[in-house]
């Protein structure tokens, strides 16, 4: 079961929104084209996640399977009910070297629902498929583990390739799985996905612990000294307030955006952007539509009663619940998530945190639709013309593009330093979250 295949079981399935991007209007649009083209040449442009990696497990067995120096729009893989069909994917080397990707984070992703021993084996597999993908492609992209990293990787011309962890059940409990990540490469790790973990309260799941229980502070604390980026996208207002009181170093939201623009519990709070601001971190604003337009919300809750009516109007008559559905789909259109939504959400993170807390987390390859405009990683370009339309400077641009992540990682870099001369590795277990000991020698 993968990231996507789990969103359709939480969540209705979403329309299909047109794919399409307009021209250059005017000669002005060409100028800010070039104003963009230069401010990515020099600054790595960094996605915060993006789910390939599952993507290519699902579909197509191993990265084996599929050749990503070619187009991926149209492809035959394995589909979400287990046959064969067609596969439209919306990362592939060519359209991320059209899109001026400098950095991804790729997610290494499990479903919530995996737990225990299991869920430790799925994500080194999934780790794998990350680290065998890079390894495939040597000319076009490379492992990156540092800030200075992206940075040396970005000037040689190859997309820095990083890892993230997606949710906080892969490591069983376990601080020994949460350091072997870290070995393996990974930099960031999600709290939680969608479902509450032993430690953590998640967004989309009934709360336990207000938050994070004693255990859950200890791993954001064992993160921090380690310099393990915290992710708290997924997770519940109350875990982002504890997470934000209990790290050292400033942490992120890989894939999350504004909650005053769309009441969704995937995205974040104005107190808590407040908040964020504070602590120097970064939100790393979201494509699905979903999470970026109150209206394609509101349609999916009411499609969801439609479905529900029609359901005990017809019991026992799928083909008569079906038509009504039909019937009321043509009556109420879906309507489009669009480019200039998520450059609102940009902008309300940038009016509330400062422009020093606001980066790109598009979740492509993650999510089943995309706003207008935006459907795929040759689309980033166009997100940023908008914004300089809107009076972005180039520095602002460059902030929001890679350098605030920068900036996140080398503060979790001097974090991790410093508490890797004072600290042991911690032991705290989930029964008895203790004290990080001091180090030895």
């Amino acid at each position: 079961m993968t990231k996507l295949s789990l969103l359709a079981g939480l969540l209705l399935a979403a329309p299909l929104f047109a794919f399409a991007q307009a021209a250059p209007s005017s000669a002005s649009d060409a100028q800010l084209q070039k104003r963009v083209e230069r401010v990515l040449t020099r600054t790595p442009l960094i996605d915060g996640h993006n789910d390939l990696p599952g993507a290519i497990s699902m579909s197509f067995g191993n990265v084996g399977n599929i050749d990503l120096a070619a187009d991926t729009t149209n492809l035959q893989g394995r589909t979400w009910g287990g046959g064969v069909g067609k596969i439209s994917l919306m990362t592939d080397i060519p359209r991320m070297r059209k899109g001026q990707l400098g950095a991804q984070f790729w997610s290494a992703f499990i479903p919530a629902t995996i737990t225990g021993p299991e869920a430790i084996k799925r994500t080194i597999e999934q780790i794998d498929v990350i680290r065998t993908m890079v390894d495939k492609y040597p000319k076009d992209m490379e492992m990156a583990y540092t800030a200075a990293d992206i940075e040396r990787i970005h000037k040689a011309g190859r997309i820095a390739s990083l890892i993230g962890v997606e949710g906080g059940h892969q490591i069983d409990n376990s601080m020994a799985a949460l350091r072997a990540y870290y070995l393996l490469g990974a930099r960031y790790m999600t709290l939680t996905h969608a479902r509450t973990t032993d430690w953590a309260d998640s967004a989309t799941d009934a709360p336990k612990y207000n938050g994070l229980n004693k255990f859950g502070r200890a791993v954001v604390h064992e993160m921090n000294r380690l310099g393990m980026l915290v992710d708290i996208s997924h997770v519940s207002p109350d875990t982002m307030r504890a997470a934000l009181e209990t790290s050292q170093a400033p942490v992120m939201y890989s894939h999350s955006s504004a909650r005053a623009l769309d009441d969704h519990p995937r995205d974040v709070p104005d107190d808590i952007l407040a908040r964020v601001k504070a602590n120097h971190g970064v939100v790393m604003v979201n494509f699905y539509p979903l999470f970026i337009s109150q209206a394609v919300l509101d349609w999916q809750a009411e499609q969801a009663g439609a479905k529900t009516r029609a359901d005990t109007q017809y019991p026992g008559q799928p083909e008569r619940a079906n038509a009504a559905l039909v019937e009321w789909s043509q009556a109420h259109p879906a309507p489009q998530a669009t480019l200039a939504q998520v450059a609102d959400h940009i902008e309300h993170i940038r009016k509330v945190a400062g422009v020093e807390s606001v980066g790109i987390g598009s979740d492509f390859d993650g999510i089943e639709s995309t706003p207008v405009g935006l459907d795929a990683v040759d689309k980033y370009p166009a997100l940023f013309v908008e914004l300089a339309r809107r009076g972005w400077s180039d520095d602002d641009l460059a902030a929001l593009a890679g350098n605030n992540l920068l900036r996140v990682m080398r503060q979790a870099e001097a974090v991790a330093k410093r508490l890797q001369a004072t600290e042991a590795p911690s032991h705290a277990t989930l029964g008895a979250a203790v004290q990080p000991s001091v180090a030895e020698g």
